[in-house]
């Protein structure tokens, strides 16, 4: 079993604010105007910002240790392969173990481009290119991968109790057409749970209280909510596109992130989308800390990590 080493690595805190969005400007002809520092944001007081984290692209919630699991891809895989990291972050933001499971060749453990994480049956399971992997959520240990052949880009995924996973496959630019939900038993069998039509790269997923299937989409604002047997049953809207991350409360409020808007929204049951957070920057497939009811936010191309406090 590995031991857990207690990093003391100080965390950077940027409080930020919940209220106002920085004024957009135009940018003015070059050497007319001397150099001015921004305007440093008002404090929001249930913000906070920690760093530490290479692209940070997902947060899940070990419920049983009291940590959040946060996932770096790091450099591309075409550039370096195998260099992803998972870290453990203390919920104060203070780095637990900084690389508890690390992409390396020597040991045989293989991470090349993880992106959505979930935590259930005793794993960890994350989305990595082509390939869903799966380790032991106490020592992190290897237990197994199951490749999907086709996918393109596995981005968020979900798993129930019973160990089925629903992992989403956001397509490219080059190749929307591969855009798709994937379903795997628990004995590794794949299936297409949902492919084209309005399901346009989807990325994040997460289940609704009454066990539907939900994504939102990086092509639009279409949040796509799918009964257990694959039939689209309800089309709702968020406030923009590049959607990525996604969790959903115990009353059914829906939380989403949009990479284009740089903030969060919250979808009410049966009402409209609304702001819940600004100015939190490239944020990504989001956790749910339900014992502080919180979500826990990657901020990916800030290498960081930010809690909003819901209460």
């Amino acid at each position: 079993m590995t031991t857990f080493a207690t990093a003391t690595m100080a965390s950077a805190c940027l409080l930020l604010s919940l209220s106002g969005a920085l004024a957009q400007q135009a940018a003015p002809a070059a050497g007319t105007e001397s150099f001015k520092a921004g305007e440093p944001l008002p404090v929001r007081p249930n913000i906070k910002t920690f760093g530490s984290f290479c692209s940070a692209e997902s947060v899940s919630v070990d419920t049983e240790r009291d940590l959040y699991v946060v996932v770096s891809p790091c450099i591309g895989n075409n550039l370096r392969p195998n260099d992803g990291y998972v870290s453990l972050v203390n919920p104060d933001g203070t780095v637990n173990t900084l690389k508890w499971i690390q992409g390396s060749d020597r040991t045989g453990v293989t991470l090349n481009d993880p992106r959505g994480s979930d935590i259930n049956n005793g794993m960890l399971y994350l989305a990595d290119i082509d390939t869903v992997r799966m380790f032991d959520i106490k020592t992190g240990e290897p237990r197994g991968e199951v490749k999907i052949d086709g996918a393109v880009f596995l981005n968020d995924l979900h798993v129930t109790d019973d160990g089925i996973v629903y992992v989403t496959d956001s397509g490219s630019n080059d190749k929307p057409e591969a855009s798709a939900i994937y379903k795997i038993t628990a004995d590794g069998q794949v299936s297409d749970f949902a492919r084209g039509g309005p399901l346009q790269r989807p990325n994040g997923i997460a289940f609704d209280p009454d066990g539907n299937i939900v994504t939102v989409l990086l092509a639009n604002t279409d949040i796509l909510t799918y009964s257990p047997g694959g039939e689209l049953v309800k089309t709702e809207s968020g406030l923009d596109s590049l959607a990525d991350g996604l969790v959903i409360l115990a009353d059914g409020t829906k939380i989403t992130t949009s990479l284009r808007a740089n903030h969060l929204a919250r979808i009410p049951p049966g009402g409209k989308a609304e702001l819940l957070a600004d100015q939190i920057f490239t944020p990504a497939s989001i956790g749910y800390d339900a014992k502080r009811n919180r979500v826990i936010v990657p901020e990916n191309q800030q290498n960081a990590i930010t809690m909003v406090d819901l209460n």
